[in-house]
């Protein structure tokens, strides 16, 4: 085995490094200013940290249990949870969020100070990065941090503060500040705006001259210190007198001596040191307020690549030194992690929602009640039934807004077209492959209480058996017995689901749905049953291997089989629905005696990657798709692909 080398030994022939206390830069021979003046004032540095800092501060960061590898927990009600909504008594969770990425902006190093609050409930401190720095021998992570104030120091053990910071090639404890990399650049503006400001102050005084021509003879002191009175009075100053056209004398001109700003290039240079900035931070120059080459469609594309490529890799090292540093300060740490909340933020327009929801559920998605809720409007009596337009049910539209009304008769059948006879199907008819949604309703009842009552069982077992770490599987867990009832529990279910997406798909083709044929269907559903109970039983065993060892194993298995019967539940109820309604649909399309097409489409807005890349794919009726399944949920995908599938089938009668 090769991991033997411990991290004392490396360190036993190494010595950390000391990093320096406060960091100051030098912009001129005799100006240094420290990493905090620059951010007050340099605007440029300013509006880019405060553009990642506001923008990653509003968005939640959540807390999850991952219960398998398709399956997870919101936790709302854990101390982590808690405490990141609340970080302390003195700050809010934006104000807490918005000071760590400032402060890994500036300096590349964020502080938490872990503390009780006066409920002595866990709490966290914003510490001065300026005034703390690791301390002891080994250069690989810090031993201790000293804190530094003007009353005195402070040695803080590593375990109560929390360290986020970047990469430093020298120094393995602590980050380096994008800064530094700037610092020439912010030299540069810095004796550029001098400069400026020393022009635009001279400029205001030295504006132009009058030139007198020498041939205009000789001017006397009195005549010329007449003329420079009454030329400042009258174009001078902001007395009721100033302004007007100047009237000269003796074949005099006027010459301006000021500098335009295009001429100092004013713009031109803060604009260059603002995309040098947001370059070095790696944001898109038109988020931070150059948009010579922004459009409306790229500003788009801009805004998805700020959240994914931008503040992605932002958002994923400060959940990951969460993880690290403070999740096993709790009790309750199996499996848990945390996440930014970025679902909110690339849902796009309100627009953009209702088209992509209207065309995934291929007919409108809200009652006339809920429409008059949004605005203010009293309920009307019959208001909350869908009203499904006759072009998207039997017409074979993806979608209301398909059908162009104006050219459109009452019936739904262009103008000027022929009638087809009353008793003749479409030409053309596309039917979506799921079961009435009141199925996964059952399923997910039926398995949370399979599950609640099978946890009471392995419970109850456990305590009569006076379970021990070293102790057999077998004591407390009959195999056997459990996989028979699940599969005799969703045999019930299957066969509830086949006959609703057969008839349904039946009806729509225009054909008599009692025609569907679940006879010959029920041994592939035994089968199919005894499969799915015996792959969920797997996962289920392999789950209690690592809950019984734990030290109080009775509680453990209660709190596994508890998310069982809700989230696992819910979980594997839609992907039976998703696989046995594909399986129903094919089964009734080939009763039908058509040729037809079928196509995968995913109605999740965050998909597994393995289904976005099937996504519109369209096949034969009788292919499988390029996944190996014949229709979403298929049982011959591995558990991980199916549980959860949310997955539909759309069929093409032709």
């Amino acid at each position: 085995m090769a991991f033997v080398v411990s991290a004392g030994a490396m360190g036993s022939v190494d010595r950390a490094n000391v990093p320096r206390r406060i960091q100051s830069v030098q912009i001129s021979p005799e100006t240094y200013h420290d990493y905090a003046t620059i951010w007050r004032t340099q605007p440029q540095i300013r509006t880019v940290v405060s553009f990642l800092a506001r923008n990653i501060a509003q968005l939640g960061v959540q807390v999850f249990r991952r219960v398998s590898d398709a399956d997870r927990e919101r936790l709302t009600e854990h101390p982590l949870a808690e405490l990141l909504s609340q970080p302390s008594p003195y700050s809010t969770r934006y104000r807490t969020i918005e000071a760590l990425v400032s402060d890994l902006g500036i300096y590349d190093n964020a502080f938490w100070l872990k503390f009780n609050g006066p409920d002595k409930k866990p709490a966290l401190l914003r510490l001065d990065p300026t005034k703390i720095i690791p301390i002891g021998d080994n250069p690989f992570y810090a031993e201790a941090y000293e804190f530094r104030g003007a009353k005195g120091r402070k040695i803080l053990p590593a375990d109560q503060v929390v360290h986020f910071h970047g990469y430093n090639p020298t120094d393995m404890r602590y980050g380096s500040s994008p800064i530094e990399t700037l610092r020439s650049l912010l030299a540069e503006e810095w004796q550029a705006g001098e400069y400026r400001r020393q022009l635009w102050s001279n400029g205001a005084r030295i504006s132009g001259y009058i030139k007198r021509p020498v041939e205009a003879g000789s001017w006397s002191r009195e005549a010329r210190d007449n003329f420079r009175l009454q030329w400042q009075q009258q174009y001078t100053g902001d007395g009721p007198q100033t302004g007007g056209t100047p009237i000269l004398e003796d074949g005099m001109e006027f010459s301006t001596a000021a500098v335009t700003p295009e001429q100092a290039q004013y713009m031109e240079n803060r604009k260059l040191t603002r995309e040098e900035v947001a370059a070095a931070y790696h944001i898109p120059a038109s988020m931070v307020g150059i948009l010579e080459h922004a459009t409306y469609s790229n500003i788009k594309e801009q805004h998805k690549f700020l959240y994914m490529d931008c503040l992605g890799p932002w958002l994923q090292m400060i959940a990951e030194e969460i993880e690290l540093q403070l999740v096993p300060d709790f009790s309750d740490v199996d499996k848990i992690y945390v996440e930014f909340n970025l679902a909110e933020k690339l849902r796009g327009s309100f627009e953009d929602q209702a088209t992509q929801l209207q065309t995934a559920i291929g007919a409108p998605y809200m009652t006339r009640n809920e429409g008059r809720a949004k605005l203010n409007l009293k309920q009307l009596e019959g208001g909350d039934e869908l009203i499904t337009p006759l072009n998207v049910l039997v017409g074979g539209q993806a979608s209301p807004t398909d059908a162009n009304p104006a050219n459109a008769d009452p019936g739904g059948v262009p103008n000027g077209a022929d009638q087809p006879p009353a008793d003749a199907p479409p030409k053309s008819i596309q039917l979506k492959a799921r079961a009435d949604e009141r199925h996964v309703e059952k399923a997910a009842e039926v398995l949370s209480g399979y599950f609640a009552r099978q946890g009471q069982v392995i419970s109850s077992k456990l305590g009569a058996t006076k379970w021990r770490r070293k102790a057999a599987l077998t004591d407390v867990y009959d195999a056997p017995r459990w996989i028979a009832e699940l599969a005799a529990e969703l045999f019930k279910l299957a066969l509830g689901i086949t006959a609703s997406a057969g008839r349904a798909t039946l009806k729509d083709a225009g054909l008599d749905p009692e025609g569907y044929d679940q006879e010959r269907t029920l041994g592939w559903l035994k089968s199919h049953s005894e499969l799915v109970a015996q792959n969920i039983e797997g996962a289920t065993a392999d789950a209690l291997v690592q809950v019984l060892s734990k030290d109080d194993a009775a509680k453990a298995v209660l709190d596994l089989f508890a998310q069982y019967a809700t989230s696992r539940a819910d979980a594997l109820a839609t992907s039976e629905v998703t696989g046995l309604s594909g399986f129903a649909t094919s089964e009734a399309v080939e009763k039908s005696g058509r040729e037809a097409t079928k196509t995968w489409r995913v109605l999740s807005s965050n998909p597994r990657a393995s289904h976005a890349l099937l996504d519109g794919e369209t096949v034969p009726m009788e292919q499988a798709f390029s996944n190996g399944a014949k229709f979403p949920g298929d049982r011959v995908l591995p558990e991980g692909e199916r549980i959860g599938c949310r997955c539909e089938m759309t069929v093409n009668l032709v």
